[in-house]
């Protein structure tokens, strides 16, 4: 066994050991989690490379990673923030195409041993190796992830991917971003066989040597063809066909606001119809485009912040260590509960779920069945898992087996004297260090901790609906909340794969806050005469998944009655509800769930068209007002920019980035636009000022400026700096 002396050492994160003339090269950046690609590691690959052509003994390489489940996580992406402009961009581009070109020119093959994640330019990477071994693990997942950046693979991966698994495979993966695992990724040809981890090494050095023989072959067909691909992909009008399809349904799904995904598909059809080096020329060029945009800044702000979040422990240092959390218990086994206890079942986690009556118990269970079952059906864990985690989940209707658990979450309906009950019922049996958390959106929680013994044992953990789908958790605390539960609160929501952010108590906390002057405001344009198609259509253009009239339905309009008669309360004319939504409400229309609200529902509460009898609940009737778009979003996302000012104004937010994090990952803000802070930093804060003052004329006092937007405009600040890091 030999090493190659490899000099001079530029970084230090490649070791080469050569042994019966193979060599084996370790990529393991010293003081790194992940392995990452930036200029240095370019450097260090050259040094490399050249040492491997240099070295007649070497007859083939394998390349392996050092990290325990990572493969190359992709780009180092805080070299982006030294961008300054779509040229520096694209140079950087050519200069990673540059590199991989000659990784799959080398005179000796390379096999790719992948354990765990092989993620944008690791898998570009992997791509231009001669042979990808991964191992048949969980954590083992392959992906070009750049579009959630608002960018485009720029190493290669636009050309080499649909080369390796066919047109459509390609594109699904570039078009969005998602993971591939290791099994689908073996049935598309993405990589060429799959091994237990055990014998990953073993395996890649004995497939070298038959590269290294010609036992196999460097260039290999794809491993797949059937009629669809002679059809679609085997000729240029059926390529044409595929392409054509992206593109319109690239567009309905992003409405034009993502710019990466066209950018995406016309880079492929460059590298089909012109060749491949005209095609990494194309997509060097569109990849300094896309990096140049607004959208990829705000996207790539929003990665540095979940990043640095996901580091919070959600108390200032030092942060005391969270307790563990092996049980819990739920209360209440409606949607939101079962929700909750489908995810934890997830994790490994043992769940006691409670209600007053065995009927409902049942359906919390079989809504924890369904859950769990989607996740099977897509291939996301085994038949095994799928028993284990479904038996992991109990039900209950007295508090048995909750003597033992180390967290309860109560998600029982926004009622102050049934929340009071169940938490004094609750704390009879709980142990002394137990936590206990109420999922409720509006009640204050030092009001629900009015019922408790011990008051610094209670928070909120306002989860969002799907629980298993929607990614923020709101974790709320009082003056009177132990930092131990906040930390512990806050670690249990990472471990369920949530983005947490912290805030502290108040009516509507944060979100349900926000959320309520942007709902209610669209209520007011209905009390104006504006149609529910051209509101929701406004917010729809300006980029949020559903529009507010629909997402009311969604919610429940009940829920919503009870949301603004509390945020009334405590705030008075501001958040006054608007007639059109007290109007619809008492007339017991409920949306989506009822099968009846603004919008009709048939019975398995598929959306319909509006329900144009509503109208005849609105003040002004069937009678409709034309308004234009561009001030229906006005009015209703400034009234959300506002509130969510107060928010960070009344200590109620903790940051300005978890005030962006919460609206986008919890609220459906547009995340090209960066969040309500960043968009207002976007704007210049005294535009927002003079936008609110001329908007109050008319509507107040609904858009009185919050004081901190007026204090800022007068100093000229911002929440922001250029470089994209919170102020202060």
């Amino acid at each position: 066994m030999t090493a190659i002396a490899v000099a001079p050492r530029v970084h230090g994160a490649l070791d080469i050991v050569v042994r019966d003339g193979i060599a084996v090269l370790t990529f393991d950046m010293p003081g790194e989690a992940v392995n990452k690609l930036n200029r240095r590691m370019k450097d260090e690959f050259s040094v490399v490379f050249d040492a491997l052509e240099a070295d007649e003994a070497v007859r083939a390489v394998v390349l392996v990673s050092g990290k325990r489940d990572v493969f190359i996580a992709g780009a180092d992406i805080e070299e982006f923030l030294e961008i300054r402009g779509s040229a520096d961009a694209e140079r950087l581009s050519r200069d990673g195409q540059a590199l991989l070109t000659r990784l799959e020119r080398l005179r000796m093959p390379v096999v790719a041993a992948i354990h765990g994640a092989c993620l944008g330019g690791g898998l570009e990477t992997a791509l231009a190796c001669s042979y990808r071994i991964a191992t048949e693990h969980p954590k083992t997942v392959l992906a070009l992830p750049e579009v959630k950046l608002g960018l485009i693979p720029g190493a290669g991966g636009t050309q080499r991917l649909p080369r390796l698994v066919g047109l459509r495979a390609a594109l699904d993966m570039m078009l969005t971003g998602k993971n591939v695992r290791a099994k689908k990724a073996l049935q598309i040809g993405l990589v060429d066989e799959l091994v237990h981890p055990a014998v990953l090494r073993t395996v890649a050095l004995d497939r070298a040597r038959s590269l290294a023989d010609g036992t196999i072959k460097r260039s290999r067909a794809r491993r797949t063809r059937g009629p669809a691909d002679l059809v679609l992909e085997d000729n240029p009008l059926g390529r044409k066909l595929v392409l054509r399809k992206a593109r319109e349904q690239t567009l309905a799904q992003s409405h034009g606001h993502f710019p990466a995904p066209m950018a995406a598909l016309e880079a492929v059809r460059v590298g089909y119809e012109q060749g491949m080096d005209r095609g990494l020329i194309e997509e060097a060029r569109l990849f300094g485009e896309m990096a140049a945009t607004d959208v990829s800044k705000q996207l790539i702000f929003l990665f540095f912040a979940t990043t640095a979040l996901k580091k919070d422990p959600g108390v200032e240092a030092p942060a005391p260590e969270p307790l563990p959390v092996k049980k819990i218990g739920v209360l209440g086994a409606g949607f939101m509960g079962s929700g909750i206890a489908a995810v934890a079942a997830m994790q490994n986690v043992i769940v006691r779920l409670k209600d007053a009556e065995h009927g409902r118990v049942g359906k919390g269970l079989k809504a924890v069945h369904d859950v769990l079952r989607e996740r099977l059906k897509k291939k996301q864990m085994s038949r095994f898992e799928f028993a284990d985690q479904l038996a992991l989940v109990g039900g209950t209707i007295d508090y048995s087996g909750f003597g033992s658990v180390d967290l309860i979450v109560e998600a029982v309906f926004e009622d102050i004297g049934l929340k009071h009950r169940v938490l004094r019922e609750a704390e009879q049996l709980l142990p002394g260090d137990a936590i206990y958390a109420s999922n409720t959106s509006t009640i204050p929680i030092a009001r629900i901790a009015e019922a408790s013994r011990r008051p610094e044992q209670v928070l909120g953990m306002h989860f969002f609906s799907p629980v298993h789908k929607m990614p923020l958790l709101e974790v709320i605390v009082t003056p009177r909340t132990s930092r131990v539960a906040a930390v512990t609160a806050v670690a249990f929501g990472k471990r369920l794969g949530k983005e947490v952010i912290v805030v502290n108590d108040g009516p509507g906390f944060y979100t349900t806050r926000t959320l309520a002057a942007y709902s209610n405001e669209a209520g007011h344009l209905l009390d104006a005469g504006v149609s529910i198609e051209a509101i929701d259509r406004a917010l729809l253009d300006f980029g949020f998944p559903v529009g507010p009239i629909t997402l009311m339905d969604e919610v429940g309009l009940d829920v919503g009655g009870k949301v603004g008669e509390t945020l009334f309360a405590a705030f008075g004319a501001r958040m006054a509800p608007a007639e059109s939504l007290a109007r619809v409400v008492g007339s017991g229309r409920t949306g989506r769930k009822g099968g009846k609200g603004f919008y009709l529902y048939d019975a398995d509460g598929r959306k319909g068209g509006v329900d144009a009898s509503v109208y005849d609940l609105l003040p002004t009737g069937a009678q409709r007002t034309e308004m234009l778009p561009e001030e229906i979003q006005r009015r209703t996302v400034f009234a959300m920019l506002n509130e969510a000012a107060r928010c960070l104004e009344e200590g109620i937010l903790r940051s300005a980035r978890d005030g962006d994090i919460g609206a986008v990952f919890g609220l459906g803000f547009p995340p090209f636009r960066g969040g309500p802070f960043r968009y207002i930093d976007s704007f210049g804060v005294a535009t927002v000022v003079s936008a609110l003052e001329s908007l109050n004329q008319r509507c107040a006092p609904r858009f009185a400026p919050a004081a901190i937007l007026v204090d800022m405009a007068r100093r000229g600040a911002r929440f922001y700096r250029a470089e994209g890091k919170p102020v202060g």
